[in-house]
């Protein structure tokens, strides 16, 4: 039930990470993907590795700010692979960090923007592609911080993540009679490049494993299972939830 054959799935900030692990993993399972991130080298590496291995994929690079962006992967998605099955919505940033009364009105609004306006932007363009398909899946990446556990300095990051999940129990109730389903995914601490801006140090990635029950990160391909499961019919009757995969750092007092 965690095959995706023949699924037409987008996948947001796929040329690292979390979106590139989800991208050769959703490619294996059969999906057919339009991958988006801004570096279109990055992004163009990934569609070679899946053709090499014959899946089905291809790039859109641009910005998820700009909402020609989001309106342009559905179209592709239509175009190239006749509709849209699946979404999963990751791209973001951990944004301007520091205390709140020192982040500027620029840096709250480029992380609000990134993290949850975009979101806002798929999910207005994507909903009528799935609606046409009778049904989809919605994913968004947002994160325990904001939700379980306050993190200082992440004050903006938080609050955009945080917004994430509302807006999927909104999409959740708005789109379920109509075999909608919106879910989002909250990692913990894990090994990629956007995680090493704040991890950025032996001392440091000691101490945030150490926060976690498991007493490591995860690596990214353990969060993009979890989102093939959300993405799956395994997760048939899960909608509007806020899926912790988080090696228990919620949790943890040890």
């Amino acid at each position: 039930m965690l095959s995706l054959p023949g699924k037409v799935t987008i996948i947001t900030g796929a040329s690292s990470g979390i979106g590139r692990a989800a991208a050769k993993l959703f490619a294996a399972e059969g999906a057919k993907l339009v991958l988006c991130a801004r570096r279109k080298g990055g992004l163009d590496d990934v569609v070679r590795e899946i053709t090499s291995e014959g899946g089905e994929a291809v790039a859109v690079a641009g910005d998820v700010k700009d909402e020609a962006v989001a309106k342009a992967l559905v179209e592709v998605a239509r175009d190239t692979f006749g509709g849209l099955d699946i979404a999963f919505n990751n791209a973001g940033t951990v944004g301007e960090m520091a205390p709140v009364p020192d982040i500027s009105v620029a840096g709250w609004r480029e992380t609000l923007d990134t993290n949850l306006t975009s979101a806002f932007l798929a999910a207005k363009h994507q909903i009528p592609a799935m609606l046409r398909q009778g049904g989809g899946s919605l994913i968004f990446t947002s994160t325990f911080v904001g939700h379980t556990v306050g993190f200082p300095n992440l004050g903006a990051y938080a609050a955009s993540k945080a917004g994430l999940v509302g807006l999927v129990q909104v999409i959740a109730a708005e789109f379920g009679a109509k075999r909608i389903r919106a879910n989002a995914l909250l990692p913990g601490g894990t090994d990629t490049p956007m995680g090493r801006e704040v991890i950025n140090s032996p001392e440091i990635r000691s101490f945030v494993e150490g926060l976690h029950a498991l007493k490591r990160l995860a690596e990214p391909d353990e969060i993009a299972r979890s989102a093939l499961f959300l993405a799956s019919e395994a997760s048939s009757f899960m909608t509007g939830a806020a899926l912790l995969v988080d090696g228990g750092v919620s949790i943890n007092k040890t």
